[in-house]
């Protein structure tokens, strides 16, 4: 996984407001994801194409505000659209938040971080977005993808 400081591709660090803009709606930090543009790398965009029956040069994702939904899904995105339609830039701005689209289920809580995303909302919420992008996205997207759950703790990331 690539850092956000400083792309897979060797870009340029990226500044806030590129970061802003790739940080979905529902909380999902776009600029840390494998499947980014600037993180992909020729392995991760094959496996991907053969997996979604996809061409090479479709795969990379420039963020799910720029495409309309999530590369992954392949789709719209009825959370980016209700954001919209409510004027809000973060779900956790909406007076509705949290709402059943943020909803988790055990169906899918392996491969759809439902927690993960109303997390980095709340931090959103109380550090504002420049802090979280800052001092907070990278370890948090670090610990819930290779931490250990250890009841009474949280989470827990091998050295």
């Amino acid at each position: 996984m690539a850092p956000s400081s400083i792309a897979a591709n060797n870009a340029a660090p990226l500044t806030i407001e590129a970061k802003r803009q790739l940080t979905a709606p529902c909380g999902l930090d776009c600029f840390n994801c494998d499947m980014h543009e600037h993180n992909i790398t020729p392995a991760l965009r094959s496996a991907f194409a053969q997996r979604l029956g996809r061409s090479p040069e479709e795969i990379a994702c420039p963020g799910c505000r720029a495409s309309g939904g999530c590369r992954l899904a392949w789709s719209s995105c009825a959370t980016l659209a209700c954001a919209n339609e409510h004027g809000v830039e973060f779900c956790s701005e909406c007076a509705s938040f949290p709402c059943a689209k943020l909803a988790p289920t055990a169906d899918g809580a392996d491969r759809y971080p439902h927690n993960y995303k109303v997390f980095n909302l709340a931090k959103i919420a109380a550090k504002g977005f420049e802090a979280w992008a800052t001092d907070d996205a990278d370890e948090t997207r670090r610990m819930y993808f290779r931490g250990k759950l250890v009841v009474g703790q949280g989470p827990l990331v091998p050295e």
